[in-house]
């Protein structure tokens, strides 16, 4: 029978859980209540301020998204970085609990790679992010994140970290995904910034 501190620990994770299943439904709610032509121009202005604030050197291994549903269109701000001299990779679902990051080359074909996702074939090479562009259903005001629900990202930086890749976090969103608080879990990784319409926000 479970000690009585096991018990009330159990029950406060599902309580985290349970209100990070309710902000992250609300963010993307108002996400996907924007107008298709704010969505593209706000990933246009991301697109520049992105341009003009990241700062990586030329080969540099920098890992985007393509956009499923009412994401940030990432295209262009990844096609400047790559003329930039970044190395750019996309995520791929491996199994239930991983996902690698396959470099994307100019010309290469695109094929599907789970969750609504298409990236790099088998045979694309396989990096490690040193800058990562990551996707997110809510944020808040100190850099906490709330994911889609499936904790592939959390993995992913674990795994690097766990490799002595210590990536840059950099989370891209709508201005209208930001909540008060997004309530803290032991492996949550804060974000280094947000970038979102309104500009590059950084974190402490």
């Amino acid at each position: 029978m479970p000690a009585p501190h096991e018990v009330t620990c159990v029950q406060h994770l599902s309580s985290i859980k349970q209100l990070k299943k309710k902000l992250r439904l609300e963010a993307l709610g108002r996400r996907d209540a924007l107008p298709v032509d704010y969505r593209i121009d706000a990933s246009l202005r991301i697109a520049d301020t992105g341009t003009a604030s990241l700062t990586f050197a030329p080969g540099t291994s920098v890992s985007g998204f393509w956009p499923i549903r009412s994401e940030v269109d990432l295209r262009p701000l990844l096609f400047h970085m790559r003329e930039k001299g970044a190395r750019l990779c996309l995520p791929v679902i491996i199994d239930k609990r991983t996902i690698l990051f396959r470099e994307l080359v100019r010309g290469a074909p695109l094929v599907e790679t789970g969750f609504g996702t298409i990236g790099p074939p088998e045979d694309a090479a396989v990096l490690d992010p040193s800058l990562m562009l990551v996707p997110l259903a809510a944020f808040d005001e100190r850099g906490h994140r709330i994911g889609y629900g499936a904790g592939y990202y959390d993995r992913a930086i674990a795994r690097l970290k766990d490799a002595c890749v210590n990536p840059r976090l950099i989370g891209v969103a709508f201005n209208c995904q930001e909540v008060e608080v997004v309530p803290d879990e032991p492996h949550d990784v804060p974000l280094e910034a947000i970038l979102t319409e309104s500009g590059l926000r950084s974190f402490d």
